[in-house]
């Protein structure tokens, strides 16, 4: 093990990886150990570079014990499962390392379930804990090992700030840690509101085209007026009658301005509460099972 320099291996990717072929074929003397940092990141380093840095020790750790079971991520950095009914090796990071670690899948399910259950804000005036989640999404694509048997409930939002903080936080995760896990394959959902029936809000995400925004508004004027309303809210370009915004490649400010735009459209379109709202067609590129708990909305 070294201590290198900031956003380098602590383990070399081949150390780690073969750390990670003992957690997962010989566990037990690991059980209840703290996690080992494979990787150090700088403080504030953007997430192109932590995605990359990050995507070198996958790399390795995948080659050496196979594709993971579930993929993920939280608000903190990716959570990556090889898991079955005994043992889940975890692959997880934060903003200062990515770690490995393995736990008794039993226990550590049951603590994340508790956590999905009983935390979260009760009204609009206290703090969520979206980035404190143990993870914003999870994609199962029937990959090595075994599926849990229980999901934990979405956490939901206490207002639409809450949801413009949670989704702002699902995107940066997405930008960060999607391509290494899934290459060029993209990721959406459309957001549906019961106050303006019918209408799709799309977001989506793949590494190629970058964050993608728009909505349907082939009922709204196609006018100078109506064009300037849009463009004010910060809509980029109109396509069919649909409004679209493109960040090809999307950092920190362009995720937060995608949280803003989102949420300006749906409260000028009469949506007053996350309750009002779905997420519809949640996918990642039409295979597997994509599960967004840290949206802060049903799906």
């Amino acid at each position: 093990m070294e201590n290198t320099g900031t956003n380098q291996p602590i383990l070399w990717p081949a150390d780690a990886a073969e750390f990670a072929l003992t957690l997962h074929d010989t566990p037990d003397a690991y059980f209840g150990r703290p996690p080992v940092p494979v990787l150090s990141y700088e403080p504030g380093v953007s997430l192109r570079d932590r995605r990359e840095a990050f995507r070198v020790v996958y790399a390795a750790i995948v080659a050496r014990i196979g594709e993971p079971t579930l993929y993920g991520g939280s608000a903190e950095g990716p959570n990556v499962r090889w898991r079955d009914g005994r043992r889940t090796v975890l692959l997880a990071g934060n903003r200062h390392h990515a770690q490995l670690s393995v736990h008794d899948t039993h226990a550590l399910e049951s603590e994340e379930l508790r956590t999905f259950e009983w935390g979260g804000a009760w009204s609009a005036d206290e703090p969520h804990d979206f980035d404190f989640l143990p993870y914003a999404w999870q994609l199962d694509r029937s990959g090595p090992g075994e599926r849990p048997v229980e999901r934990p409930g979405a956490r939901m939002a206490s207002s639409l700030e809450h949801f413009e903080n949670a989704l702002e936080l699902l995107l940066t995760a997405w930008v960060e840690q999607l391509s290494v896990q899934v290459g060029d394959d993209w990721a959406s959902f459309s957001v549906t509101s019961a106050a303006d029936r019918g209408r799709q809000l799309l977001i989506s995400y793949a590494l190629e085209d970058g964050l993608h925004v728009s909505v349907d508004d082939r009922d709204g004027e196609d006018s100078p007026e109506r064009a300037r309303l849009m463009h004010f809210r910060g809509w980029q370009s109109r396509d069919r009658g649909w409004w679209q915004t493109d960040f090809p490649e999307p950092e920190r400010p362009e995720v937060s301005a995608v949280a803003r735009l989102a949420l300006a459209e749906l409260h000028a379109r009469g949506t007053k509460e996350p309750e009002e709202l779905r997420a519809r067609d949640v996918s990642c590129k039409d295979r597997g099972d994509l599960w967004l708990p840290g949206l802060g909305i049903r799906h």
